[in-house]
């Protein structure tokens, strides 16, 4: 999960998300509409009788305020929470598993503040299931095709050929979370092809001064961003409140990068993964 902002036990009951799922939470920077609902999610799945680890990946200062919330609120988590702390200006790799791996992107914000990089290892071939039925293979000769080794005979000789048995791997996804941040062409590079962009659009193009001054970015701007970046999709959120209707947002976005959609609540979005 990323951030936790206050509401968002509300909102993983209406959505169905299981609180005992997440393993992980990454947190952009100390600004309150970020991290002031963590407190209560934490203590909720403590409640909840949680025994496994939690990952807390976060700015420098939150293991110290989470420490002071639980130290005199007299609590003891019944499980360990393991603090991340990445390193402001910095790209850092945050979490790796065997699946994917997390790096922060530096942000330009009013206080230390990161986006995060999620990218998809490189996947095992597939196996080519019409031409494989027929055959009576061991599962360590089915996981060495899958590796992309060919079956060898006894004496060296090729038994099968991974190539006539297997067939690419599923392409791999991207997806890169831009928070609080002014505009910003330096991360372009660390972004570059990612099939899934989320870029903070606090203001429309009239307000760019104010967007300038308070450290956020414009709808264009982040448009800009995602077309220099050949990203797949942009989807936008953070808006200021002074927006009643989104239409204006949406359509300046537009103009620069077509392929962009609003963050609204509850919205599911499907992005094509190019080989």
């Amino acid at each position: 999960m990323i951030d936790c902002g206050e509401g968002t036990q509300l909102l993983l009951k209406k959505h169905q998300v299981k609180i005992s799922k997440i393993d992980q939470i990454l947190i952009s920077h100390l600004h309150g509409d970020h991290y002031f609902g963590l407190i209560g999610l934490l203590s909720t799945m403590h409640l909840f009788g949680r025994e496994k680890e939690l990952t807390l990946i976060a700015p420098p200062g939150l293991a110290e305020i989470i420490s002071l919330q639980l130290k005199h609120s007299q609590t003891w988590l019944m499980y360990k929470i393991n603090f991340v702390e990445w390193t402001p200006d910095e790209i850092e790799l945050v979490f790796e598993n065997q699946q994917i791996t997390i790096h922060t992107i530096p942000m330009d914000h009013g206080v230390p503040c990161s986006g995060f990089l999620f990218k998809e290892k490189e996947k095992r071939r597939r196996i080519h299931r019409e031409v494989f039925s027929d055959l009576n293979l061991s599962p360590l000769e089915i996981s060495r095709l899958k590796n992309g080794e060919d079956l060898l005979n006894s004496d060296g000789s090729i038994k099968y050929e991974n190539s006539k048995l297997t067939l690419d791997p599923h392409p791999r996804f991207s997806y890169a979370y831009c928070s609080d941040t002014k505009y910003n062409p330096g991360i372009v590079d660390q972004i570059k092809d990612v099939n899934l962009l989320y870029h903070e659009s606090t203001f429309a193009d009239d307000m760019e001064k104010r967007a300038h001054n308070t450290f956020h970015s414009t709808a264009k701007e982040a448009a800009s961003i995602a077309k220099e970046a050949n990203v797949g999709k942009l989807i936008l959120g953070h808006f200021s409140a002074r927006y009643r209707e989104l239409d204006v947002i949406l359509e300046e976005a537009k103009t620069v990068f077509p392929e962009t959609e609003l963050a609204i609540e509850g919205t599911k979005f499907e992005v094509s993964v190019n080989a």
